[in-house]
């Protein structure tokens, strides 16, 4: 059983300076202290909202930035554990899902994989061991 818990919705942006305008300095939201480098989070009272250049974005998931198939945006489940990452990414494989790409190690350093649901939306299972849960499983950040 998977948790019914979304963490993480992340925007591949064209521009991350123009992003940070608007968010940042438009809608006068707060980043969080764990964005680094190219990397920008919001928290958004229990979700949090990720900012992340769309051709890096892209280049993660290992598919095209070409404006077919993929819109820019992930969801993402957050883990306990590499375990947990392995068993959704599983489970999901079972019940349809595509796996676009098998969970392995990251030069964020944690560990993740990507899948395309039933109707080709992205979803990112990802072990973070920087990052920790409230006592309702929102992360921490």
């Amino acid at each position: 059983m998977v948790r019914q818990k979304l963490n993480i919705i992340t925007l591949g942006v064209k521009d991350l300076e123009k992003a940070l305008e608007f968010y940042e300095h438009g809608l006068g939201w707060k980043r969080s202290v764990a964005s680094q480098g190219d990397i920008v989070f919001f928290p958004l009272g229990g979700i949090i909202l990720a900012l992340y250049p769309r051709h890096l974005l892209a280049e993660d998931i290992t598919i095209n930035d070409d404006g077919k198939g993929f819109a820019g945006i992930t969801l993402a489940i957050n883990t306990k554990s590499e375990t947990e990452t392995d068993d959704i990414l599983t489970l999901v494989q079972s019940l349809g899902a595509t796996i676009l790409k098998p969970a392995q190690k990251v030069f964020w350093g944690g560990y993740s994989g990507y899948f395309k649901d039933l109707d080709g939306h992205i979803f990112e299972v990802a072990f973070n061991p920087f990052v920790q849960f409230d006592d309702n499983d929102n992360l921490i950040m």
